[in-house]
């Protein structure tokens, strides 16, 4: 038996000779690996060629030539998680002589050892431990499910939202309940509004008998205890296609905000606990906050989109809502995407104004933005993962690119991680299932 090094020799650096049954080894290995190599490719060569070594097919040089060949498919293939590898204990008591780093040594039990007395990974080594030590958590009452509404008998996809849907009123309970089912507490109503009901003004968004305060009473007769949250915008309602009134060109600003408030008021009358207004219009928090507290709606609070940038994610909903911009964009009132300081000044607004929570939209290209706002505040921020970082998502796992429910998880998990308390997200009832051990 060669003796073992003391702890305080262990890692000099050493020579290293050259060992005769070290090459022959290596030579024995390198056999091994070409022997087991052909037996795989003729395991998995097709059952037309009488051998695996039979194949006429070219292999490019620049390729491993044992590489197994398979014909292309265009089949949508589903991870699956990969079998347990067989348990094996490997002898490495050959590797002392040819140790790659000054700084290794060899352990008591004849195996590699670097002088790393911190190992993170001994934190992650079993899922008992990694929960033990997990820092952000994702529950189904983290999630806003959104809704698209309309007045119709029956329920009409989006094509470029696969999943989601304009529902009819009673539709839309029934969607309430499924997901208050699985743990999800609050939704967000988007209304498709009918063409010869939109004006300049959006007159129609505050009808006490809109589709939006008939869908409100409709959810709290049924489900008190669910919150609903109303958008505060006149895109819908708009037949200019902007969130606001428009005059020779331009968006106005303050003659936006006074039918804003009165939209919010209506919304509140219906039993809205939330208003979330969207419209990016500057003063229009304190201005619907003193609407309603004047009205007696102390207790309707107020989900300000504090850093909603004018971004490029936001198709799908358009389409969704038929809300597209009847002429030029919306750069003029919503965030420029180059920007990150300009989101502190808008937090330090809202919040003055009397914003209960604070949003940012859209989510994962903003990532930094919630980090700021997070550190800067003391009201819960909200991230809205927003209609085109949905469809990407969805399109990629409907080819079989991707796992649909690891990365959706993933994504939500990565919202909260940056600071976000509440999502807004299409996946809250799905979300909520898996988190649930269902689907």
């Amino acid at each position: 038996l060669r003796p073992r090094p003391r702890p305080s020799a262990m890692f000099q650096p050493r020579s290293r000779p050259q060992s005769n049954a070290l090459r022959l080894s290596v030579a024995a290995n390198a056999l091994l690996a070409v022997c087991l190599a052909v037996a795989s490719y003729q395991k998995y060569s097709t059952s037309g060629l009488s051998s695996g070594l039979a194949t006429t097919r070219s292999v490019s040089l620049t390729r491993n030539p044992f590489a197994v060949i398979r014909p292309k498919t265009t089949e949508v293939r589903v991870t699956k998680e990969p079998p347990a590898p067989e348990r094996k204990t490997y002898d490495f008591s050959w590797m002392e002589d040819e140790l790659a780093s000054p700084g290794m040594g060899m352990s008591n039990m004849d195996r590699p050892l670097i002088d790393q007395r911190v190992r993170p990974r001994r934190n992650r080594r079993t899922n008992g431990m990694r929960d033990m030590v997990r820092e952000n958590f994702l529950t189904p009452a983290n999630m806003i499910y959104p809704l698209f509404i309309h007045n119709e008998k029956s329920n009409a996809p989006i094509p470029s939202m696969p999943g989601c849907e304009r529902h009819s009123l009673n539709s839309m309970l029934n969607e309430v309940g499924e997901a208050r089912e699985e743990g999800v507490r609050s939704v967000i109503l988007f209304p498709k509004v009918e063409d010869e009901k939109k004006t300049n003004f959006g007159e129609e968004a505050y009808n006490p008998d809109g589709i939006v305060p008939t869908a409100i009473r409709m959810i709290k007769d049924k489900y008190p205890d669910m919150l609903v949250i109303t958008d505060v915008a006149l895109d819908p309602y708009s037949s200019m296609g902007h969130d606001g009134i428009v005059e020779n060109g331009v968006i106005l600003n303050d003659e936006t905000v006074q039918q804003l408030c009165r939209q919010a008021v209506a919304q509140a009358e219906a039993g809205a606990d939330i208003v979330a207004p969207s419209d990016m219009m500057d003063g229009r928090i304190g201005a619907i906050r003193d609407a309603l507290d004047v009205e007696g709606y102390t207790n309707v609070s107020i989900i300000a989109y504090t850093a909603k940038y004018a971004s490029a994610y936001y198709g799908p909903f358009r389409d969704a809502l038929d809300s597209h911009p009847g002429f030029g964009n919306k750069k003029t009132y919503q965030m420029d995407p180059a920007n990150s300081r300009e989101a502190l000044l808008e937090a330090e607004l809202d919040s003055s104004e009397g914003a209960d929570m604070l949003m940012v939209k859209p989510g994962l290209p903003y990532l930094d933005i919630i980090r700021m706002l997070k550190d800067a505040t003391d009201i819960p921020v909200v991230a809205y993962h927003v209609s085109g970082e949905y469809s990407m998502l969805k399109a990629a796992a409907e080819r079989g690119w991707l796992n649909e429910k690891d990365v959706a998880l993933e994504t939500l998990l990565g919202f909260r991680r940056a600071g976000a308390d509440v999502i807004v997200t299409y996946f809250a009832k799905q979300a909520a299932r898996w988190l649930n051990g269902k689907d």
